[in-house]
């Protein structure tokens, strides 16, 4: 793995760099590169315009290809964007579900006229999407989902309940799996619509964090409906797409991710010297290995990245996410302990600063995009090869 930029990536970097520098200015500056993971809702009317200003630049879907809108960048390209996106504390992505997740799927599931219909608005910045795949009690389990859908003349009808939702509250659609087999079970009988979310048959009710913001939601479906053409794949073909997104979620995004974990490293780091903390050996300590997982956790999703084509994800993804998510936690927890008393408080009307906010928000990660128990289990079955994890049913263990 060469991490050295070649030349014509070196050029690419300067065209990033220079279009970031001259357009991340006034109430986009003023951001100051918030509406990240946790802080979703701050700003987002701003945030939903930088991304037709990042549209009118040709700077949305950077890595699909030339003739769906795309720039056809390649990994290393994508990967360039990310660290200068980040380093120019452009505003938070409002169209990362559209553009990371549910374009890449229709690029590689979808029909001609599908592709025409749902790539231009994603890549217009003016069409915003959510994920319709946790229920309460399908989570990490996604294949026990219950919300179902039945064909009625030319329209599925749709019946269940979706949580967890990110921003279901400002989307525009949702790609739903449910179960469009009644008498399937698990893996078989599902399928992957396309669902508008402006309708009588839906319901979203946002629900409040301990970060005091609502990005996530419950979504209720009660006679919903979305044309029968608007099914990605074919029906009972959901399990293989669904999964298929999954993948493209572990992909070159993660990059703009870590990113952004360095950024609070830094921000965090810049504290404890202000407050001469830094030299206390355990945080000193503390604060070095933090680094040095975070580099680790960098280089290795570069090298995870080697090769990719399509929407595969390797067992290997899952531990990334484990590790990812467990860092970011121990991080939070890290960023308590440099605030000392300070971080027992808040500011007025339970205004959080970046530690809290990373803090409470972090407390989701190790459970969202799969536990970290599944994670586990896949890398225990996957990858190590070990026996499979008793199944609890009716009659007992198995």
């Amino acid at each position: 793995m060469d991490l050295t930029d070649t030349a014509a990536d070196r050029a690419f970097r300067d065209e990033v760099r220079t279009w970031l520098e001259e357009h991340v200015v006034g109430e986009y500056a003023a951001l100051g590169g918030r509406g990240g993971s946790g802080d979703e809702t701050y700003g987002f009317d701003v945030r939903r315009e930088w991304e037709r200003e990042l549209s009118r630049g040709g700077w949305t879907c950077v890595g699909w290809p030339v003739e769906y809108g795309g720039r056809g960048a390649s990994i290393p390209q994508q990967v360039i964007f990310n660290e200068e996106y980040v380093r120019a504390k452009a505003p938070g992505r409002v169209g990362v579900l559209g553009e990371g997740l549910l374009g890449p799927t229709v690029i590689h599931y979808g029909t001609d006229q599908q592709r025409a219909r749902f790539l231009p608005p994603i890549v217009a910045g003016e069409e915003l999407w959510c994920q319709g795949y946790s229920e309460p009690n399908a989570g990490s389990d996604l294949a026990s989902l219950a919300t179902r859908a039945e064909l009625d003349g030319d329209e599925w009808v749709i019946t269940g309940q979706k949580v967890w939702t990110s921003l279901a509250h400002t989307a525009d659609w949702c790609f739903v799996m449910c179960r469009t087999d009644a008498a399937s079970a698990r893996h078989k009988g599902l399928s992957y619509l396309l669902v508008p979310m402006d309708q009588p048959g839906i319901e979203v009710r946002p629900i409040t964090q301990i970060t005091a913001t609502s990005e996530f939601n419950e979504v209720f479906f009660d006679g919903a409906r979305t044309a029968a053409d608007n099914v990605l794949g074919a029906p009972g073909q959901g399990w293989e797409v669904g999964l298929a997104t999954l993948a493209f979620e572990r992909g070159v995004g993660l990059l703009g991710h870590l990113l952004s974990f360095r950024r609070e490293f830094d921000s965090l780091l810049d504290e404890a010297r202000a407050s001469g903390r830094v030299t206390e050996p355990v945080l000193r300590d503390r604060l070095v290995k933090s680094f040095i997982e975070l580099e680790a956790l960098r280089l290795t999703t570069l090298r995870s990245l080697t090769g990719i084509d399509g929407p595969v994800a390797p067992p290997e993804a899952s531990i990334l996410k484990l590790f990812w998510a467990s860092w970011h936690q121990e991080f939070g927890e890290l960023a308590m302990d440099v605030l000392g008393m300070a971080s027992t408080v808040t500011g007025e009307d339970y205004d959080l600063g970046p530690e809290h906010r990373t803090f409470m928000f972090s407390r989701s990660e190790t459970i969202y995009g799969g536990s970290n128990e599944i994670q586990r289990n896949i890398i225990g079955e996957r990858v190590l090869g070990l026996p499979a994890e008793p199944k609890i049913t009716g009659t007992g263990v198995r």
